[in-house]
């Protein structure tokens, strides 16, 4: 389910808007307003996982004369465009949360999942969530956990972590989930877990600097009169974005607070909760 569907059209999608690039393709959620909203843009969809892509694909199917979908990683986004012939787009969102799909989707996403620890965004990469836990050393994964999770119980479960792999391999996401439930108390709705799976996520996939490189080749590419927007869902990818418009002065800032779900859409998509908007305009 796309996250805050309204406000992404009503703020990136114009009428003069010819030419737009959503760099976190997913199962085509914001697509589709996208391509109604405007039936004249070109819409360039990217995504790292191949298995977003088929979904994508076959969602857009009627739109497929209006529709490029490419592989690859954001951070590579002006590769990428110029090898379709691309110099210049008039908008762009990146919305950097986990899909539903994906988190079913048996690669140590979830919490209650059975299968082998991974987190790859795009399989084709070498480095998995299962290598970080079984291999790194404890003080390695504590400063992945404090960094990357602001997890402030970061050496306490690293510690857990190491002791549990002396005596066997952790295997599966349920395993690790398990391990922390053991050190770490729940307190409200919020899984214990949260904070150590989005560092290994981030870890896994260099999610931080990936978008640091994706959101400067988005400004280089956008065209007067362009807009960027992101969707983040936690503090770190939101300050990384808030800073990087306030000190672009080829950008002009159209939120000065994060624009976040209203309580219908939260009713509707509890995950949607820890959403927030930022946009800016190129001058």
């Amino acid at each position: 389910m796309a996250v805050l569907p309204k406000e992404v059209l009503e703020n990136l999608i114009s009428t003069q808007c010819k030419v737009f690039v959503d760099a976190t393709v997913g199962g085509a959620g914001h697509a589709l307003g996208v391509l109604d909203r405007n039936r004249k843009l070109h819409f360039i969809g990217i995504d790292r996982d191949q298995e977003a892509l088929d979904r994508a694909e076959k969602t857009l199917e009627r739109y497929s004369d209006r529709v490029t979908l490419l592989r690859g990683n954001f951070r590579d986004l002006k590769e990428m465009l110029h090898g379709i012939g691309v110099s210049s787009i008039d908008g762009i969102l990146f919305d950097l949360g986990i899909s539903s799909y994906q988190l079913a989707g048996g690669r140590g996403f979830s919490f209650k999942d059975d299968e082998e620890l991974d987190m790859r965004m795009d399989t084709r990469d070498v480095l998995t969530a299962y290598e970080i836990v079984n291999s790194y050393r404890q003080d390695e994964i504590a400063r992945i956990l404090y960094e990357y999770g602001e997890e402030w119980q970061s050496r306490k479960i690293a510690k857990a972590i190491f002791d549990r792999r002396k005596k066997d391999r952790i295997r599966t996401a349920r395993e690790l989930a398990d391990i922390i439930l053991a050190v770490k108390k729940k307190t409200g709705k919020i899984h214990p877990a949260t904070k150590t799976f989005q560092a290994l996520r981030i870890a896994v996939n260099d999610e931080l600097a990936s978008l640091a490189g994706g959101m400067d080749a988005a400004v280089d590419l956008l065209s007067p009169g362009g807009r960027i927007g992101v969707i983040t869902f936690h503090s770190l990818e939101d300050r990384m974005v808030k800073q990087r418009f306030r000190s672009d002065e080829a950008l002009t800032v159209l939120t000065r607070k994060a624009i976040k779900p209203g309580i219908e859409e939260i009713r509707s998509n509890p995950r949607s909760r820890s959403a927030k908007l930022r946009i800016a305009e190129k001058i």
